[in-house]
């Protein structure tokens, strides 16, 4: 295998984040080698794709120290991470003031980077919509996003305005520059290496907070009717989880909770079977709010947290092949959701 700092994704890693940072994330995760060619004038959407995965899960586990704690050790015995999907949750039909509503805000720039919507995932229990989008170029090499939606209209009055009390006070974390080579990517597929590692620290960006601090008053109206909304006024657009691909998450969460962690119950099994999920419950964070005075005050609420999937291999029907079953199911996703249902 090439050395990172020859590959065309070491270079662009190396020049956004830092050497030390590169290769750190290419000791972390496990990289296709179809991903680890050497440098040209061009970066193409697949690998600019590949950079922004391997910052967010990065990001990620800075928020999580439970998934952190979690990886270390899976380095230390020798492993590597195989990051499978990032989940992320947007707010649909309120105002969100700069930011575009809904899927929009990421779809944006997800498209342009080669990714497209493979499953429509309806999570009725929730009132969202969860949507997978998958990399055209290299679907079994770069992570997923399962992005889905909250349909405010189908929640209570006093709810709708705290919703958008909070979200119609977003900013857009792009900026003109940014929209424009967007746009270039979309049409050429690739930017040249500059204009990468320009846009590269915006997208991340996108990944994090666009709205004002919400007031304490808004936050209960919102957690008394969806948690999930709750979790969205005061994470905004960041990882709701990173997740692992492991070979048997049934015996991953056996050894896990023998160890004492904070692992979920229930292992999430798909209809058809060949999909399981499991994952640490949220890391408990403190966040800010707004008084009714004015003034501030904290409290521990539920943050992001780490994943666990196993995925078998299925029968292509188009062309006979085994493939791995990128699929998700919403009985699964409403189940992992609960993760951060319990505040503190």
């Amino acid at each position: 295998m090439a050395r990172f700092e020859n590959t065309q994704l070491g270079k662009l890693l190396e020049k956004t984040a830092g050497r030390d940072k590169a290769a750190a994330l290419f000791d972390m995760i496990d990289v296709d080698a179809a991903l680890l060619a050497e440098g040209s004038a061009d970066v193409s959407r697949v690998i600019l794709a590949q950079a922004m995965n391997m910052l967010l899960f990065a990001k990620n586990l800075d928020a999580v120290p439970e998934g952190k704690a979690y990886v270390e050790g899976k380095l230390a015995a020798g492993g590597k991470v195989v990051f499978d999907h990032g989940a992320l949750r947007t707010v649909a039909g309120t105002d969100t003031g700069a930011l575009p509503a809904g899927e929009l805000a990421f779809k944006r720039f997800l498209e342009p980077l080669g990714f497209e919507v493979a499953g429509l995932y309806p999570l009725a229990r929730l009132k969202m919509t969860g949507r997978a989008y998958c990399h055209i170029d290299a679907p079994e090499s770069v992570a997923q996003f399962f992005v889905s939606e909250l349909h405010t209209d189908q929640f209570s009055p006093a709810f709708q305005q705290a919703v958008k009390e909070v979200v119609s006070t977003s900013r857009d974390p792009l900026d003109a520059r940014a929209k424009a080579l967007l746009a270039t990517l979309a049409e050429l597929k690739a930017l040249p290496f500059d204009d990468a590692a320009e846009l590269l620290p915006q997208l991340v960006g996108c990944f994090a907070v666009q709205h004002a601090t919400p007031s304490l008053a808004a936050y209960e109206t919102l957690l008394a009717e969806s948690a999930e909304m709750a979790w969205i006024s005061t994470e905004g657009n960041a990882f709701n989880h990173a997740t692992d691909h492991v070979p048997d998450v049934f015996a991953l969460a056996d050894e896990l909770r023998a160890k004492g962690l904070p692992i979920k119950d229930k292992v999430e099994v798909s209809a058809n079977g060949t999909v399981r999920q499991t994952a640490f419950k949220a890391s408990q964070v403190t966040r800010d709010f707004i008084a009714a005075d004015g003034s501030r005050v904290t409290r521990i609420v539920p943050g992001s947290f780490y994943e666990f999937i196993t995925r078998d291999d299925v029968i292509d029907p188009a062309t006979g092949e085994k493939k791995r079953d990128l699929r998700f199911d919403s009985s699964n996703a409403q189940g992992i959701f609960k993760m951060t249902a319990a505040a503190c």
